[in-house]
């Protein structure tokens, strides 16, 4: 058993730190923006509420962070009442929000002055993910750090990689939102055109998802798409965060991403209807209107 921090309790961070206490057995201590949330966390969990990261983190050996964006990072890591004021030498940052390669290069040089290590550990997977406790989790760090962190990291992950140095976890995450933009684009269209044919889509689906087209998106999201519903997901305002990220890493490093670029903008279209907290699949909405 380790004494683990975790810092952002959102509809990932929460299960997230729930299986790190109830799978893993670990020792948790919980801080949220909303303090509620910390509470609420606590009760159902039964670890411990912090009223500061910098709190959270006191002793732990292992802190784990899942916030919104960088600005959201750096104010809960090394802004004033952050966790590395407090976190011990030898103690790991691990820090699953998807953010930029840049700020985890950062973090990493300020975790090390302070002798501690840190992993940027975005995830996939989504909500379901979490909450089963079977996520991907994509690792940027020293051999040494992610083979101590990785037994504790295993509570909520399915898959657990090692991809390089500190920034490598992060972008392998844009490599992943790179392939899901596409993919689901491609299956709004197949879908559009499928019912604009007068097919049968679910008989459409159960075929070709056999074959060579076939992929998660379509397997887990194929019939909400075909009856208009899109709650079921990763929100199209994250999504667009995420891609705002993957094409601006794209200017700084020369590659050439014009289906991403396209789609992100349908992306945008969907907002403009008012979809901006449905799934990533309502790019089908966008076809339909």
């Amino acid at each position: 058993m380790a004494k683990v921090a975790f810092i952002g309790l959102g509809v990932m961070g929460f299960p997230m730190a729930g299986h790190l206490k109830m799978k893993g057995g670990h020792d948790v201590t919980v801080y949220n923006r909303t303090a509620s949330k910390a509470a609420a966390w606590a009760e159902k969990f039964g670890g411990t509420a912090a009223a500061t990261p910098a709190e959270a983190a006191r002793d732990a050996d292992f802190v784990f962070t899942c916030v919104g964006n960088d600005d959201d990072l750096r104010s809960v890591t090394s802004g004033k009442g952050g966790v590395l004021e407090t976190m011990k030498s030898g103690a790991i940052l691990i820090d699953n929000t998807t953010a930029s390669a840049d700020v985890a290069r950062e973090l990493y040089a300020a975790a090390k002055e302070k002798g501690v290590g840190f992993i940027d550990a975005p995830v996939s997977g989504g909500q379901a993910g979490a909450e089963n406790g079977v996520l991907t989790v994509m690792c940027g760090a020293d051999q040494a750090d992610y083979d101590k962190a990785k037994p504790v990291i295993d509570s909520f992950a399915r898959m657990v990689g090692l991809m390089g140095a500190p920034g490598a976890g992060q972008l392998t995450k844009m490599i992943n939102q790179i392939c899901i933009a596409g993919l689901v684009q491609g299956l709004a269209e197949g879908i559009h055109f499928g019912k604009r044919a007068g097919l049968d889509i679910e008989k459409v689906i159960e075929v070709i998802s056999k074959g060579a087209a076939g992929s998660w998106q379509m397997e887990n999201r194929h019939k909400t798409m075909n009856e208009g519903k899109y709650d079921f997901g990763f929100a199209i305002d994250w999504m667009r965060k995420d891609l705002g990220i993957v094409l601006d890493e794209a200017r700084s490093n020369g590659a050439k991403l014009p289906v991403t670029a396209l789609v992100d903008q349908f992306y945008g279209d969907v907002q403009a209807m008012g979809g901006n907290r449905w799934d990533t699949s309502s790019l089908l909405a966008r076809l339909e209107k």
